[in-house]
This record gives structure tokens, sequence and C-alpha cells, in this order.
């Protein structure tokens, strides 16, 4: 252990060891369910808290409460400077709460306390002003009718945007706190009511979101936490008064729900996986390109929807970019996540831990070589080495298959049509890069990269006013900036004769 690391605090430790219970309609209830989930702390296996596994009656109850919120108005009638006024608020006390915040998401999560009180705590605030004023600016349009049925009559018509309802969020397991605020805060900022129900993995930053939200005066029944497993999960998906279904997770999951919202056209927004490329041109700065590659692909270790995964290099530079980036994947350190100067720290589960190391032993197996890491480190918690592969085909499932960890493989092009035909080679589109600076080629390029997103000389970079989501079976809709009030609005058109 070093001497730098973090000491929970005891306001963490007394939140934490607290009987964990539901939060519906403004209280925290209890359930008659005797099931519960198992929290544990990922750098040393132990567990560290206990959660409810919400049943069908806990989100009966979590419903209820939503929809009645809703049908009253409490929320949606409220002006929409006051609705911006609460939330203001709700972000006051996320900023004034960041270290609590970040020792239980590193605590439960097991991620660096670098990153969680940067990023998950400390961007938090940010994302929620901004959406938070989004609540204001919640608008229609006017325009002239060109048929008009009866001659001589006059025709005033125009459009409105209304909440859509109660909105179901599933967040999940990276970022467990800051994608919840994601998914709610744009319902909220709507008018809608929310249901949350955090991976079971990661459950406890949403309870203290909770508590927090009610302190800053959102009204009770507006937003619910339920607990539990993906069982609770698909029960909330199937709930008839439910409108709306925002989820990030895997495609698997996410195709479940979409099947599940067919039957009844349920709206849904689905922010899946992603095989990310990164396409290092030969005129890519090693000096830039190598420390982008590492934090496209080995930030938050690999747990990120976003990663490159798939670095595609050109022959002029492979040699030295491999021996650069092996070099430095083989020093990276390992250490907890309340150690700041520990650079990979363990995954979320052991589950998480096995599955990584499956995809590490197959690629093997297939024939990819390991230039570093790619073993299981001798130290209690979900450790994986950071690791580098190369001589993976690109049928190879290590090429193909999402991984979410730490381990990336690099491939070597000849021309960058080949690049450009490899990077676009897999049925997911979330994120790509290409790293040059060449203008001719970047203008030329982009375009033809199939991708949600394509960053430029860097990678996982996201900006609360930049739209975020997929292409292909990366997902439906588009989170971030003022397109993320499509998905919890419906579109009204009102046509006025006189």
């Amino acid at each position: 252990m070093s001497a730098q690391t973090v000491a929970p605090s005891p306001a963490v430790e007394s939140f934490i060891a607290r009987e964990h219970r539901l939060f519906i309609g403004g209280d925290w209830v209890s359930v008659s369910t005797s099931a519960s989930l198992a929290v544990f702390n990922p750098a040393t296996g132990e567990q560290i808290a206990t959660v409810v596994n919400g049943d069908a009656q806990a989100v009966e109850r979590a419903v209820s409460a939503a929809h009645a919120a809703f049908e009253s108005g409490v929320w949606s009638s409220l002006l929409p400077a006051e609705r911006e006024r609460i939330l203001l608020r709700f972000a006051d006390l996320v900023e004034a709460s960041n270290e609590e915040i970040a020792q239980i998401e590193t605590l439960n999560q097991g991620k660096s306390i670098n990153i969680a009180r940067m990023i998950d705590a400390g961007a938090a605030p940010s994302y929620m002003r901004y959406v938070a004023g989004l609540a204001t600016k919640i608008r229609g349009e006017t325009f002239d009718v060109s048929i008009g049925a009866i001659p001589g009559a006059r025709y005033t018509a125009y459009t409105r945007r209304e909440p859509i309802g109660v909105v179901a969020a599933i967040a999940p397991w990276n970022f467990p706190m800051l994608i919840a605020l994601w998914k709610i805060m744009p319902a909220l900022a709507a008018g809608c009511t929310v249901v949350l129900k955090p991976s079971e993995v990661t459950p406890l930053t949403a309870l203290r979101l909770a508590e927090l939200a009610a302190e800053a005066g959102v009204p009770a029944g507006v937003l619910n936490v339920v607990t539990g497993d993906g069982k609770t999960g698909a029960t909330l998906v199937s709930d008839p008064r439910v409108s709306k279904v925002t989820f990030t997770g895997s495609t698997a999951t996410g195709k479940a729900i979409a099947r599940i919202a067919a039957d009844r056209m349920l709206r849904t927004s689905l922010e899946l996986g992603g095989k990310n490329p990164a396409i290092f041109l030969k005129d890519a700065p090693l000096d830039r390109a190598v420390p982008g590659a590492l934090m496209g692909s080995f930030f938050n270790n690999g747990q990120v929807c976003a990663a490159s995964s798939r670095i595609y290099v050109a022959r002029e530079i492979y040699s030295d970019f491999l021996d650069m980036l092996s070099g430095a994947v083989s020093g990276m350190t390992l250490g907890a996540g309340l150690d700041p100067t520990a650079q990979i720290n363990p995954l979320v589960s052991a589950g998480h831990q096995a599955k990584v190391f499956d995809h590490i032993q197959r690629a093997r197996s297939d024939g990819a070589k390991v230039v570093a890491g790619g073993e299981r480190p001798d130290r209690p918690g979900y450790y994986v080495q950071p690791t580098v592969l190369t001589d993976a085909d690109p049928s190879h499932s290590i090429s193909r298959d999402e991984v979410f960890g730490p381990v990336v493989t690099v491939t070597l092009f000849h021309d960058e049509e080949e690049a450009l035909r490899l990077a676009n080679d897999t049925n997911m589109g979330l994120t790509a890069s290409l790293w040059t600076n060449d203008l001719q080629k970047t203008l030329d390029y982009v375009p033809r990269i199939k991708a949600g997103t394509v960053w430029v000389n860097t990678h996982n970079f996201i900006d609360p006013n930049m739209p975020f989501g997929g292409y292909k079976e990366s997902g439906l809709g588009r989170e971030f900036g003022i397109d993320a009030l499509d998905g919890v609005t419906e579109l009204k058109s009102v046509c006025l004769a006189h």
C-alpha cells in the first residue's frame, strides 16, 4: 500500500455501512422481499455493503410514485425557471459533496480516486448546470400550412414539446453516478419523472444522489431509485406506465430491451457497446500519439465504451510506435483506486475480471502475440495487467468483440485505404479517432469513418454540448446537447382554423 493512499472519510464509512433501502416517493422504504445484493470493493474483493434486490413489488411502487407525480403536475407544471433553480441547487450539492462522492465511487467501482475526483464527481456539476439551463430552452415553432381544406379559411399552426412521462433510467457500472446523471437530468429538465436503476455492481452513488436531489427540493416521487439485478431492470422496462427507457450498457442487453419495447412502441435511447478504432497516419507525431493511445485505450482501466481498443498504425511509424507503447504499458503501476499514484486499478468485479482474461486467452489461442502484460497479478482484488496484442486477424474475436478492459490490439497498415477499411470492419460504430496533422486527409477521411463521434488528434473527449451516440449496433439516439431533450419529449403539432 502506498503511503499516499487516501483514507475514507468518516462520512463515507458511515454512508457505506448504513442499511441501504429504496428511495420511492420521497422516502427511504423497505420492501417485503428478503433478497439482497452484496456490494464489493474491487481492490480487495471484500464485501463492503448490502443493497436490496428490488422485486416486482418494489418496481411497481416506484413506477406508481413516478406516475402519480407526473400526472399531478407537481414537477411538470412548475415554471421552467423554477425547475432550473432546483436543478442548479442539485448541482451545487453534488459539487459540495465532491470528495465524499469520489471516495464512494472509488470504493465501489475500483477506479482511480484521481478520475473519480476529476471526472465522476468533478465534471458532474458542469454537466448538471448545462442541462438545468435547458429547462428554459424547450420550444416549438410556428409555420404556415400549404394546403387549405376550406376555401378562404385561414390557419395558424405550431409545434410544442411536452414531457414524455415516466422515464426508466438504467445506468451502467463504469461511471455509475455520472452516467446516471446523463440520464436523469434531461428527463427532469423536460418535466418528466424518473425511476433510476443503477447497476447491481455499483449502486451506492445512485443512493447518495437521491438524498442530494431531495435536499435540493426535487418533489417527492419525481426521482425514485430502485436497486436490483437484471430482472429488476426487465420488470421496470415492461411496466406499461413507463413512457421512455434510457439505457447504457452492453449491445446484447440493449437488444433485449429493444425487443421488449417493440411490443408497445416504447421510446428508447440505447447507448451500447463500442469496438473503437484509432488510426495513426505516418505523420502522427509519436510524442503525442503514444500518450494519446495510452489515454484512449487505458483510461478507467479500459472500462469505457468509447475506448480505442483497436489501434491501426502506418507502416512507416509502426515499429517505433509499438516499442514506445508496449514499453509505457509494461511500466504502468498497479494499485487500489484510493492510491493516487497507481496508474492501473482493479476491474469492477470478479466476473468481469474472468471475462477479460478469457478474451486474452482466446486471442492467444487464435495466434495473437502478447507484447506487454496479459497476466493475472498475484495480489488480492480484480486486477488485470494492461495488455498489448499484435498479429490479431480482423476475423478473430479479439478484433470484433468488446473486451471492456485494459486490452488493446495494434495492427500495421500499408496504405490509408486499408486503414479505413479495417476501422469500419465492425458491427459497432460508437467512436473513432484519426491522428494526423494533414488537414486535407482529415477533411477527406472523417466523413468516411462510420462512427457517431470522430476525434482528431485526441480520444475520449466529451462535452455537454456535443451529442454522443453511435452508428450501427452501438445504439439509438443521442445524449448531450440540446438534442438530448428530443428523447424525453413528445413533439405535438397544433393547427388552428380561423
